[in-house]
């Protein structure tokens, strides 16, 4: 069975939205492709002396609000069409969040892991060769996603810097502290879905103290997560997993010596004393909460009607299809949106972009008390969305961010 295309999925939950604010059929038309997207090749010379040739994209999604803002990725099994759809994701996000910013993602075909130091630079150097004149402060803003990492972009704004003859440390978000970085960007993402899991245990009535909680995927996210929860409300996790398998304990886990598993064996299914599970075996856990920070569509038609957890929080991009987000709207699983959930990691990357533009720098507090400003006022305006046109929220979600952005298409006079 092959995997769904995301961009097809991101089409269709738009084509939901479209119907639900009688969108008219050419400013649907236009909110459904990408606006410019570029492809490039990348040359790089490896360490045995051979030069490789990686493949690149760039889409910039929609910009009515403002520069395109989103993440790259480098990932062996990268496909425009991945990329497609999180740029259109990113498009919602940052017009949910009520940031001055568009949409856009780009990605690199490669896997780091199989890379030197050395040829990981020449790669982030030659991707920015191939799309500098493309984006900037005023542009398009990229920042970290899927195996890149805070060294990664400070190559990157250097390489730009370089370009255009001047230090531009506000090209690139979630770069090292020294060179323009913003304090509480290494868990933004985590932090900002526990501001909205803490929104909706509340209005499920459910108490965080006592709450069970599993999660699947454990890169920085997950890991962030499965702290976050305990530290902020006292939940137990008692599940978590990686690409290799999960680890469940109902008294729940030692998360300290998980992740430092992880960090010694590369999987967290090398931890004692715990019971081995499946990916699929953790989704279905009966569980309070189930964070989703791995990769896209791993709720699907075929396991929907097994999840059994009230509340499901995504902080990964994709993780459910349209059909399983209707199954799990009619079970009366509360659903927190990828765009909303995990939207944490931009909003403290437009955070950088304003302390780099005034030269200025935040304090922790600072950015962690804006943060739960921005993800408490955006929950609350899609649960009221959810409730005034009685749809679940993701569809609350795209109502409210669609609305935003096609309004600004209207006021400059693009349709």
């Amino acid at each position: 069975m092959s995997k769904p295309n995301p961009f097809e999925t991101a089409q269709k939950q738009l084509d939901v939205c479209a119907k639900i604010l009688n969108l008219d059929a050419g400013v649907h038309q236009m909110l459904r492709c990408p606006m410019r997207e570029l492809h490039v090749s990348i040359p790089v010379k490896m360490d045995d002396g051979s030069t490789k040739v990686f493949q690149g994209f760039r889409v910039q999604y929609n910009d009515a609000l403002g520069p395109t803002k989103g993440g790259i990725r480098f990932h062996p099994e990268e496909t425009v069409d991945t990329v497609r759809a999180l740029a259109a994701w990113m498009t919602w996000k940052t017009s949910l969040l009520d940031l001055p910013l568009g949409g856009g993602k780009g990605g690199v075909i490669c896997n780091p892991k199989e890379l030197s130091t050395g040829e990981q630079e020449r790669l982030c150097r030659g991707y920015i060769d191939a799309i500098w004149q493309f984006i900037g402060p005023d542009k398009d803003v990229p920042a970290p996603d899927v195996y890149t990492t805070p060294q990664m972009m400070a190559w990157m704004m250097d390489e730009f810097s370089k370009l255009s003859g001047k230090n531009r440390f506000g090209v690139i978000t979630g770069k090292p502290i020294c060179v323009g970085g913003s304090w509480g960007r290494g868990d933004a993402t985590a932090r900002g879905g526990m501001f909205t899991i803490r929104e909706a245990a509340r209005e499920l009535s459910i108490d965080m103290k006592t709450a069970t909680v599993a999660i699947q995927g454990y890169g920085n996210a997950g890991c962030h997560a499965s702290f976050l929860v305990q530290e902020m409300f006292g939940s137990k996790v008692v599940a978590i997993s990686d690409s290799k398998g999960g680890i469940y304990n109902p008294a729940g886990l030692d998360i300290q010596a998980a992740c430092g598993i992880k960090g010694e064996t590369t999987s967290v299914v090398n931890t004692p004393n715990v019971q081995k599970i499946s990916n699929e075996e953790l989704l279905e856990l009966d569980v309070d909460v189930l964070i989703l920070a791995a990769l896209e569509n791993v709720v699907t038609a075929e396991n929907a009607p097994r999840i059994k957890a009230k509340i499901v929080a995504e902080l990964a991009n994709g993780p459910t299809t349209p059909e399983a987000d209707e199954i799990l709207h009619k079970k009366g699983i509360h659903v927190i949106p990828d765009f909303l959930c995990n939207a944490g990691g931009v909003t403290v990357s437009y955070f950088e972009m304003v302390q780099n533009m005034s030269m200025y720098t935040w304090t922790l507090e600072d950015v962690y008390e804006r943060l739960d400003v921005r993800m408490t006022n955006a929950y609350s305006k899609v649960l009221e969305a959810s409730k005034r046109f009685g749809i679940d929220m993701r569809q609350a979600a795209y109502t409210v961010a669609v609305e935003r952005v096609v309004e600004a298409m209207t006021s400059r006079g693009w349709v």
